[in-house]
């Protein structure tokens, strides 16, 4: 069914002030503003109550405006653009008022009730009956017709009901529609900031479980470094005791050479002595320290091996292979992994010194 707009001298006019309408239509009730008008932080308009409407979907335990808890705002989703408006402990009646959508309604409601443009002007008309208005709906076809199409065209075996009827229904059925994909919209958007919420959190945790881990092997460190520095120790006690000996033992050679060498050098200058019996004055002495100097017994030599330090070698393969096994326990909670630690430390202090004991 075609059909044109009637009175077309006043087309033009007609057609801006449907502009104008489409302009002042709440996105929530489908309705013109009604004031007061409030506008959001992205520049979109809506009614106060429509917007109250939409604010107490998305924070239901928000306390009223007449109630007395103070509460501390909340956040709801602009309908037209998804944008996210924060509130503070006002609600909707700390948005801002749009005096100028209020005065373009006043002014548009003042030009729509001048004869001129009055609605039976604005009426659509039949195409086939260019006199007749389009005033019934044809539920057969879908399509809105003339009462002469219904009675001699071609919706004359067709059923049809009157066009502000139709009209009421299906615009109630798009607003319940808006009003559940609006909810909808919410919803996910609850979904999505609930997601975000379990992003953010194992970013926490996995922070949290780097910084455990970080603490679990600095503390194998630390005992590696303790364990490492109580095993030098033990080596540079031996070594220290055997250099005692040795040169204990260079410095009894020493001297023994020293004095054998001065009883050598005394017993040639006697031998070179000319007269006879001058130099059995002497010799006698001289053949008996000889004698003594030459029975003289030194300590033994340290024994084969002994600069070996072999002793003091450190298997830690084992341990290596230990380590390698370090795995992460699902099941375990990071306080029962504190006291694994303590535990641990505890022991790995107590050993060394039982090794001590038991060492060289």
């Amino acid at each position: 069914m075609n059909f044109a707009v009637g009175f077309k001298p006043l087309l033009g006019d007609a057609h801006s002030m449907d502009n104008l309408e489409k302009q002042l239509i709440c996105p929530i009730c489908l309705e013109m503003f009604s004031k007061p008008v409030v506008i959001l932080p992205c520049q979109h308009n809506l009614c106060r109550k429509c917007a109250n409407d939409v604010f107490q979907a998305s924070n239901p335990l928000w306390q009223s405006r007449g109630s007395t808890t103070v509460s501390s705002g909340g956040r709801f989703r602009c309908p037209s653009c998804r944008h996210e408006v924060v509130l503070d402990r006002h609600g909707v009646y700390g948005l801002q008022r749009n005096l100028l959508v209020e005065n373009i309604i006043d002014i548009y409601k003042q030009e729509s009730s001048r004869p001129l443009h009055s609605k039976a002007e604005q009426h659509l008309m039949c195409e086939e009956h260019e006199e007749e208005k389009i005033n019934i709906y044809c539920l057969s076809c879908e399509v809105p017709t003339c009462s002469l199409c219904k009675v001699f065209g071609a919706h004359k075996d067709c059923e049809v009901a009157p066009l502000p009827t139709i009209y009421k229904r299906q615009k109630s059925e798009l607003s319940d529609g808006i009003a559940m994909l609006v909810a909808g919209n919410d919803r996910v958007q609850a979904v999505i900031t609930q997601m975000e919420e379990v992003c953010q959190t194992i970013e926490d945790n996995s922070r949290r479980q780097k910084q455990l881990l970080n603490q679990r092997f600095e503390s194998l460190c630390a005992v590696l470094e303790e364990r490492k520095g109580e095993l030098l120790q033990a080596l540079a006690r031996e070594q220290e005791q055997k250099l005692q000996r040795v040169r204990g033992l260079i410095r009894q050679y020493g001297d023994h050479l020293e004095a054998s060498s001065k009883l050598v050098e005394s017993a040639i200058q006697s031998m070179e002595e000319p007269q006879m019996a001058l130099y059995l004055q002497q010799a006698k002495e001289l053949i008996n320290k000889v004698g003594a100097m030459s029975k003289v017994e030194l300590a033994g030599r340290p024994e084969p091996g002994y600069e070996s330090m072999e002793q003091f070698t450190v298997s830690v393969e084992h341990v290596a292979e230990m380590l390698r096994t370090i795995d992460f326990q699902p099941g375990a909670s990071g306080e029962e992994e504190d006291e694994e630690v303590a535990l641990d430390g505890d022991e790995g202090s107590a050993g060394p010194e039982e090794e001590r004991l038991d060492g060289p």
